[in-house]
């Protein structure tokens, strides 16, 4: 069993390694998932990352009506933005024109609501370029074990950020808190590497390598019963926290 377990991370560092120079491979699905990071439901003015899969394709993105929400790309990612209050079709086209597609509602801005304290003085959306990255290395690993790729989760991504903040070395108690202020009322498991960024091409890939190098860390990325993940990555003194938690809606949170 220890011989089997060994071979799969080895194959699995091996695949992250040639994804890099080839591209990620492409799962192979008849249909294009969509989803959109805040929920179909937008408020005039916000802005929600779409979440596409498979992961790893080119794809072309757009909106039925622009002037309620318009299609943006951000490096190798696409963002739909609340222009105004209105119904949207979003539709999403691969290569091969294989579409998939994802209605959105904006509404108007709530006003008079004020935030929680604990968000106020965190940057939620911070470095999400390799946030997504790190989503993306993770389901392509759990892909070559044959186990359903994770969609993202907002609650997970905030706690995940929310937890890299702090800039510790070691899971606290804080880490599953994170997890009910965020509103995931279910369980979860925790990743956490730290590590010099100056000279790291890579960030998202070294986590993950990282990950996978370590038996239990490997484990938590295949958790067969994760119906979700969630991504946070912090920079301070020259380090890189990262963070990564899968949901599982089977498990108890010893601090619910």
């Amino acid at each position: 069993m220890k011989r089997k377990r060994k071979t799969l991370r080895t194959l699995a560092i091996s695949f992250l390694a040639a994804a890099l120079l080839v591209g990620p491979a492409q799962a192979a699905e008849s249909g294009i998932r969509v989803g959109s990071y805040k929920g179909n439901t937008l408020e005039v003015g916000e802005r929600s990352l779409l979440m596409i899969g498979p992961a790893g394709a080119e794809y072309t993105v757009s909106s039925s009506n622009p002037e309620a929400v318009a299609i943006e790309r951000v490096l190798t990612y696409w963002v739909a933005v609340a222009k105004a209050e209105g119904t949207a079709e979003i539709t999403v086209t691969d290569e091969a024109g294989i579409s998939g597609s994802l209605t959105l509602t904006v509404g108007s801005a709530t006003k008079g609501t004020a935030e929680p304290a604990f968000k106020e003085v965190l940057d939620l959306s911070a470095n999400m370029d390799i946030r997504m990255e790190m989503v993306r290395f993770i389901n392509e690993v759990r892909r070559e074990n044959g186990i359903a790729e994770l969609p993202m989760d907002e609650s997970l991504m905030n706690a995940a950020q929310d937890v890299s903040s702090q800039c510790v070395k070691e899971h606290r108690p804080y880490d599953h808190m994170a997890l009910i202020r965020y509103g995931w009322p279910h369980g979860g498991l925790y990743n956490l590497t730290v590590f010099t960024a100056y000279g790291c091409p890579d960030i998202a890939r070294q986590a993950i390598i990282y990950w996978i190098e370590s038996p239990e860390h490997y484990a938590t990325m295949l958790l067969e019963e994760a119906s979700h993940v969630g991504t946070g990555v912090t920079f301070k003194n020259g380090k890189a926290y990262c963070y990564m938690v899968v949901g599982d809606p089977t498990g108890h949170n010893p601090y619910e």
